[in-house]
C-alpha cells in the first residue's frame, strides 16, 4: 500500500488562481483559456472560487482542482484562515488574484500569511464594479506584481490607482484564433430564424448596468428606421435582462431583438454577426472585441479604457464617445450599408488579433512573469542566506 510519502514530489509549480465565481462571462472564459493553456509539464494550476464555482468552475473541476465555498457571507472573516490553510496545505508557489474586491484583498493577505513565494494581482477593469479600494491599496507592499491587460490599462494602474511602476506589467488579453475564425453562418442563422440576407448587429456582454445595453437598444430603434430588416443579437445574461426585454417592447423592436442568454457556441454566433457593438460605460480590454475581430467581424465601440488599442478607427472598426447615441448609430449605419468596408475592416481586425491578441501570447506572458518572479525570489533568498552566513563567520572571527 503506497503512502503519500512514497510518491515522487510534483516538480511543477502549483499556481492558484483566485476569483469570486466562474459563471459564463468574458473574464471567466479568459481564465479558463489561460489555465488550460499553461504548460502542463511546468505548471499545475488550481482554481479558488470564494463563493460558488459557477458553470465554468464546475466544468474545470473535471480537469484540475477547483475549491469553492470559502466565503459564506459578506462579513465572513473566517475566509482568511480557510484560504491560509488551503494555500499552506497545497504548497502553492504562486497566487494570482483575478479582479479587484474581496478576492484581491483576502487572496493576497492569505497568500502572504501562508508563505506563498509569489503574489500577483491581475486586474481586468478600470472602474466600477471592479474598482480598487483603500484596503486593497494597503496590501501593495506584499504584492509582487500587478497585471494590466493593455498598455493604457497598465498606465491607468500607475497613474490613477497609484501602484508602483516597477510592479506593473502588461499582458494583453488573448483569444484562441483557431477557434475564433471566419466560418459559414447558414446553420446558425437558420437556428435563430434570421434571414440569410438580413443585416445583423450583435452585442456580447453580461447584462449588467455598466455595459449600457440601453444605448444598444435605443440605437436599434433608430437603425431599423433606415434598415427595416436588420436583426439584433443580445448574447449574455445577467440581472438587467427583464428590464432590457421590457425596454425592447417599449421601443417596439422586440421582434427584431433576440435575447439569447448565456451561450457556449460564441464562435458560431459571431459568424452570424455583421458588426459587433460595445456600448459600455467603462472597460479595460474586452475579450468580446478580440473574439469578434478574430472572427473577421468589425466592431463599433465606446471609446473607453484600452478599447482603442483593439478597435482602431478606419482599420478594425469605429469608436464613438461613451454614451453618444447619435455617433453610435451613425457609425453602425456606415458599416451596415457598406459590405466592402465591413469585409476590409474584418480582415484587418483578424490580422491585428493574430499579431497582438493571441491566446498563446497571453499564456506565455503569465508563464514568463511567474517564472521571473520565482527566480527573483530564489535569488534574493540565496543572497540573504549567503550574507547571513558571511556575517556569522565574520562574527565568529571577530570574537576569537
Amino acid at each position: 500500500m503506497n503512502s503519500c510519502s512514497d510518491e515522487a514530489p510534483d516538480p511543477r509549480l502549483r499556481v492558484m488562481f483566485l476569483t469570486t465565481s466562474m459563471p459564463v462571462g468574458g473574464a471567466e472564459t479568459l481564465l479558463v483559456d489561460l489555465v488550460r493553456g499553461l504548460n502542463s509539464s511546468e505548471f499545475a494550476p488550481e482554481i479558488v472560487c470564494l463563493k460558488e464555482p459557477g458553470t465554468l468552475g464546475e466544468m474545470l473541476a473535471k480537469e484540475m482542482p477547483v475549491h469553492s465555498g470559502l466565503l459564506r457571507h459578506k462579513y465572513d472573516l473566517r475566509v482568511l484562515p480557510r484560504l491560509w490553510h488551503l494555500m499552506g496545505n497545497r504548497e502553492v508557489a504562486a497566487v494570482v488574484t483575478v479582479g479587484a474586491g474581496d478576492k484581491m484583498f483576502w487572496g493576497r493577505l492569505a497568500a502572504r500569511l501562508a508563505g506563498v513565494p509569489v503574489v500577483i494581482s491581475a486586474l481586468h477593469s478600470t472602474g466600477w464594479p471592479d474598482s480598487i479600494g483603500r484596503l486593497n491599496r494597503l496590501l501593495t507592499p506584499i504584492t509582487d506584481a500587478f497585471v494590466g491587460v493593455a498598455k493604457a490599462h497598465a498606465e491607468h494602474l500607475v497613474t490613477r490607482e497609484g501602484f508602483p511602476e516597477s510592479k506593473v506589467h502588461t499582458i494583453y488579453n488573448g483569444v484562441d484564433t483557431v477557434r475564433f475564425a471566419p466560418r459559414d453562418a447558414s446553420k446558425i442563422r437558420h437556428e435563430l430564424s434570421v434571414p440569410a440576407d438580413a443585416p445583423v448587429v450583435g452585442i456580447l456582454a453580461a447584462l449588467r448596468p455598466e455595459k449600457n445595453h440601453e444605448l444598444f437598444l435605443k440605437g436599434a430603434a433608430q437603425i431599423v428606421r433606415t434598415l427595416p430588416t436588420v436583426q439584433f443579437l443580445v448574447i449574455g445574461d445577467g440581472p438587467q435582462r427583464k428590464p432590457l426585454e421590457q425596454l425592447a417592447r417599449k421601443l417596439k423592436i422586440d421582434e427584431a431583438v433576440h435575447f439569447l442568454g448565456s451561450r457556449s457556441d460564441i464562435p458560431e454566433l459571431l459568424s452570424a454577426v455583421d458588426v459587433l457593438a460595445l456600448t459600455s460605460h467603462n472597460e479595460a480590454s474586452p475579450v468580446s472585441i478580440l473574439e469578434a475581430l478574430s472572427s473577421e467581424v468589425p466592431v463599433v465601440a465606446a471609446d473607453v479604457g484600452s478599447v482603442s488599442e483593439s478597435v482602431i478607427p478606419g482599420q478594425t472598426g469605429f469608436l464613438f464617445p461613451a454614451g453618444d447615441l447619435d455617433r453610435y448609430v451613425s457609425a453602425m449605419l456606415e458599416l451596415l450599408q457598406d459590405e466592402e468596408l465591413r469585409t476590409q475592416l474584418g480582415s484587418q481586425g483578424r490580422s491585428h488579433v493574430v499579431e497582438w491578441g493571441s491566446l498563446a501570447a497571453m499564456v506565455n506572458g503569465y508563464e514568463t512573469l511567474i517564472n521571473w518572479l520565482i527566480t527573483k525570489k530564489l535569488s534574493c533568498l540565496l543572497s540573504t542566506q549567503v550574507r547571513e552566513s558571511w556575517e556569522d563567520s565574520y562574527a565568529d572571527f571577530g570574537s576569537t
